[in-house]
């Protein structure tokens, strides 16, 4: 199979044939007279056939050289316009990013999330899966997850993967149809009312064990994510312990107390280094990093290390 002329080769043609002129032609191309003619004597080469006819009196196109030219200026043509279309096509075709949140720190600031990024970084599309942290970590491992918001409940199972903080949430107890306290609510008044808690296996039923230690509290319901536990406990009296962030984010004023002794948890994006999209993913933890950059890193409150 012959070797097919070079883009280069053709575009110097098409030069040629409206100049019919090498010095000016060469001049265009912004080469050498030299270079030039190497050019048109490799593009006959390719295709073997005599295209310009030469002669001390000047140089003009052959038939053929006539033919292929007509050939060879749809053929440029062309490539320029799909050039073109894939370029356009890049720019509005957004890389999707799929991000995972932690059920249990329903993070209502998602769809903050999702509305900047359809505004300001087009380039960006955002999968929001909401998933229990087991889910999450099979998740990442089988590259089905770009980047998980959760706690770093403990300093085991992210070896190898970024660990990036960007908030301490501060939980409260929520519970607006049981008897109020002046102040913060002391652990031990907390753990004698009646509690909603996760499903039995959710590793936040740990976080929150660990921190009643010997105090059990009397479990009244159980339910998969903290809107459903607002929900309850809208209509039942018990409590539910949240993080305040999630609970201002709803709107909600009233009804909760802080704990004493505080209760925070460090909120922590997690992502592979070698992803492919790694650049876009550090971009949406940038963006998320800023909206809580200015709130300063809370001090109080305990280090929760369930696996410990």
């Amino acid at each position: 199979m012959n070797e097919l002329p070079t883009i280069h080769q053709l575009e110097c043609f098409i030069i040629y044939g409206r100049i019919k002129n090498f010095s000016l032609a060469a001049q265009e191309a912004n080469i050498t007279q030299s270079a030039f003619s190497v050019q048109m004597k490799k593009l006959e080469e390719a295709i073997g056939v005599t295209l310009i006819r030469r002669s001390t009196r000047g140089s003009d196109l052959t038939e053929a050289g006539m033919a292929f030219l007509a050939k060879a200026q749809i053929c440029v043509e062309q490539l320029r316009e799909a050039v073109a279309e894939v370029q356009e096509s890049a720019k509005r075709t957004p890389v999707e990013l799929d991000v995972a949140v932690l059920r249990s720190l329903g993070d209502v600031h998602m769809n903050r999330h999702v509305s900047y990024f359809q505004k300001q970084n087009e380039k960006i599309c955002l999968n929001v899966f909401e998933m229990e942290e087991d889910e999450i970590r099979c998740g990442l491992l089988e590259d089905r997850i770009d980047v998980a918001s959760l706690y770093r409940l403990d300093d085991k199972g992210f070896n190898g993967w970024e660990c990036v903080h960007f908030s301490d949430d501060d939980i409260v107890f929520y519970a607006p149809c049981l008897a109020r306290v002046e102040g913060d609510a002391a652990r031990s008044w907390v753990a004698q009312q009646p509690h909603v808690f996760y499903p039995v296996r959710s590793s936040m039923n740990r976080v929150y064990e660990r921190y009643f230690g010997e105090e059990k509290p009397v479990v009244v319901a159980r339910l998969s994510t903290p809107y459903a536990m607002v929900h309850f406990c809208r209509e039942n009296a018990a409590g539910a312990l949240l993080p305040r962030r999630f609970v201002e984010a709803l709107g909600i004023t009233d009804g909760f107390s802080s704990l004493a002794p505080a209760l925070a948890l460090d909120a922590v994006l997690v992502y592979k280094k070698d992803n492919p999209r790694l650049q876009y993913i550090r971009t949406y933890v940038e963006h998320v990093r800023q909206i809580y950059r200015e709130k300063p890193r809370s001090q109080a409150g305990e280090a929760v290390h369930p696996e410990k």
